[in-house]
């Protein structure tokens, strides 16, 4: 009988083969076979116990249904149907429970403990060492120690978290896609790009709408859509409705999340109060760089208060910019205003409009020049596939091999950068296949993707790219240069498998490299002359870098806030109306409008839609800003392209993963411990920090 594509381990992937009705099977027998691999370890007699067959052993057991399971949540994530969300709702609760199981089955824990006592483990060194205490405190934190009761309970909160945060995702996606708004009268498309009102054509005509004599423009909630027309559509009538539309996402019936919400705080409250915790912020926290929720929250409100006094300047002076240029009284904005009024204001203040940027970042370039900066900077070499010799899940897909400067072939990967209706929001980067070192002393290549919903190509013009979108690509690809670089010869460990307030500091990492002029230099070239930037504009545009950046600031602080309060003080928020109860822990922290804009509760996929995710992390962002920009001082004072800081990097950050504790691999790279000062100056909120550029 052939293997299921979904249990296929090749590292080319037949993607057209992975159909809906092969995911039971493949699970199913998945399941089955990593639960007889842990029943086996949990029989094993006490007196045979051995490092290869309890933790390595358990290190194997799940491999296969990682892979199985990772495909179809991959695929649900980039082609979504009506069949593949069926099938894989209808596994989710069974691989949610089993995953839920391992941690809490007596048997297995009295294996892994019974061993790690012995001293045949307390003479295991370095990243065995290392795996076997990770994986102690990752059972006694799932409550492996716990009574039987307790840990039935344990086991069924997993299950129905991992359920009710999918639906949440579920109702954010479908409330999206639902919503559409069809313009006709041309007029209507004042102050809009060129490039958005373009897209807006060609959406109308996917969709049948409009003629050539009579055209139509159709405008979504993707992010491509709607940014264009917050920022800049004279029509506030039309600001208005795309405003009324974004906020809605997740907040109406069908697709309400507001129970849901309550539904998951209350959960994991529960979770963390079973495993010993006042709340599910010190569960989660107790092993990442931050410690516990208090230190979390003392670190936002230390941000907040170096910003707030700037934040509430930038309102007063958005408000009294459009009381100048209307000639009305000064009054607080609406909130589909503030996008708008603040673009104008940044355009007054530096003669900078973002837009004039995008003929110089065509996507074919960027995507050229990131890949010569890694050359340069970290010593790798990186070659697409000519398309149709590898099979990918939708024709724009590309696929890259990656090689190191001795020419191993690292590892390999998918590229998906623009929006479809089957595919999710936002961007992110994933990974399938983890290779790494092998027992054999060979080194196996890793396989990732890296995914977005950038702007895509207007008829024969390439995708022409906001910065934004520029620093969107160069975030995710940092994310993927951790999984491909890993030399971590236990997998669980490898690349990405980190602390979650470290696993953003190689992908804010190079976001650095965006607004560096001599690496600006290598992609930013006009799509039709080649021209790089002029200086006129390189000017204006750094200047303009930080304009709001309080704003910016204080609006990270909200989200992270808002996280960690939920999570610190969950029997709060379990009845009323929850928009209320968020609003009034975020309410010093959000742009004075009128109407009161939204909190972003009901559809905040990073907190709920998935059982953790970023749930009481999301300060993380913050606290990798100052170690991203911390580190990169290095590079601006030894060079941007210096290939020495660049193999430091590599090896102390890139190639660990979680094999020493982050504090200490970010000392061995800096050689001390992190300094907010450089991300304070970055953000204009102090003044520069001198910098001496190396010779």
């Amino acid at each position: 009988m052939a293997t299921n594509p979904f249990l296929d381990s090749s590292f080319e992937i037949r993607w057209s083969q992975h159909t809906p009705e092969l995911i039971a099977p493949a699970i199913e027998v998945a399941l089955s076979r990593a639960q007889a691999a842990i029943d086996a370890i949990a029989s094993l007699p006490t007196e045979a116990l051995t490092y290869e067959n309890t933790f390595l052993a358990l290190e194997r057991a799940t491999e296969e249904l990682n892979l199985a399971w990772g495909k179809v949540t991959h695929l649900q994530s980039v082609a979504d149907s009506p069949p593949l969300r069926d099938a894989h709702n209808a596994l989710l609760p069974q691989v949610s429970a089993f995953f839920a199981r391992i941690q809490l089955n007596p048997a297995l824990w009295a294996r892994l403990k019974t061993f790690a006592d012995t001293p045949a483990a307390a003479a295991l060194t370095g990243i065995h060492r290392r795996f076997v205490d990770e994986t102690v405190k990752d059972f006694r934190e799932a409550g492996a120690d716990l009574p039987e009761a307790q840990r039935a309970r344990l086991e069924a909160l997993q299950t129905e978290l991992a359920e009710v945060t999918q639906k949440y995702g579920d109702n954010i996606l479908d409330a999206t896609n639902a919503w559409e708004l069809v313009i006709e009268d041309e007029a209507r498309l004042r102050g809009l790009p060129a490039h958005a009102v373009a897209t807006a054509k060609r959406s109308a005509e996917s969709k049948g709408l409009g003629t050539p004599d009579k055209p139509a423009w159709r405008f979504t909630l993707h992010m491509p859509s709607q940014e264009p027309v917050m920022t800049y559509a004279d029509d506030e009538s039309f600001r208005r409705e795309m405003w009324t539309a974004a906020i809605a996402v997740g907040a109406q019936a069908p697709h309400d999340n507001a129970e849901l919400v309550k539904k998951i705080i209350t959960l994991r409250d529960e979770k963390a109060r079973l495993l010993g915790k006042p709340h599910f912020a010190d569960l989660v926290l107790a092993r990442r760089m931050a410690g516990s929720g208090e230190r979390a929250l003392a670190f936002i409100e230390d941000m907040n208060s170096r910003a707030h006094a700037a934040f509430v300047r930038e309102c007063a002076e958005l408000e009294e910019f459009k009381a100048k240029e209307t000639g009305a009284p000064r009054s607080v904005l609406k909130p589909w205003e503030v996008g708008y009024w603040a673009e104008k204001l940044r355009q007054s203040r530096y003669d900078f409009d973002d837009e004039v940027l995008r003929p110089y970042l065509p996507m074919n370039r960027v995507i050229a020049g990131l890949f010569e900066l890694t050359s340069r900077v970290f010593g790798l070499s990186i070659k697409e596939h000519p398309a149709g010799t590898v099979e990918v899940w939708h024709p724009e897909v590309k696929f890259y091999d990656l090689h190191g400067a001795d020419g191993r072939h690292l590892g390999s990967f998918y590229a998906d950068w623009h929006p479809r209706e089957p595919k999710r929001g936002g961007a992110w980067m994933g990974y399938l296949v983890t290779g790494g070192p092998q027992a054999d002393g060979s080194r196996a290549p890793h396989l990732g993707y890296i995914c977005g919903n950038l702007t895509p190509p207007a008829g024969d013009k390439p995708a022409l790219l906001s910065h934004g979108e520029v620093e969107t690509i160069f975030h995710e690809f940092g994310h993927l240069l951790h999984h491909l670089l890993g030399e971590v010869e236990i997998k669980s460990l490898n690349g990405v498998n980190v602390a979650w307030d470290f696993v953003e500091l190689p992908s804010q990492m190079m976001e650095n490299w965006c607004w560096e002029r001599e690496s600006l230099d290598l992609f930013a070239r006009h799509h039709e002359t080649g021209e790089a930037i002029p200086d006129e504009i390189f000017s204006k545009m750094t200047a303009a870098k930080n304009f709001r950046s309080a704003c910016a600031t204080i609006r990270q602080v909200q989200f992270a806030r808002m996280d960690l309060l939920l999570h610190m003080r969950a029997p709060e928020f379990a009845e009323g109306d929850i928009e209320a109860k968020a609003r009034a822990l975020v309410a010093d922290t959000m742009i004075p409008t009128e109407p009161p804009g939204r909190t972003i509760v009901k559809r905040f996929g990073h907190l709920f839609s998935d059982p953790v995710g970023y749930a009481a992390g999301y300060y993380s962002y913050k606290w990798a800003e100052v170690l991203d920009a911390d580190a990169f001082t290095r590079f601006r004072r030894e060079g941007v392209f210096n290939a020495k800081v660049g193999a430091e990097f590599v090896e102390h950050i890139l190639s660990k993963g979680n094999s020493a504790d982050p504090a200490e691999l970010y000392r061995r790279f800096m050689g001390r411990d992190p300094d907010i000062a450089a991300l304070l100056a970055r953000n204009g909120l102090t003044p520069p920090v001198p910098i001496s550029h190396a010779s």
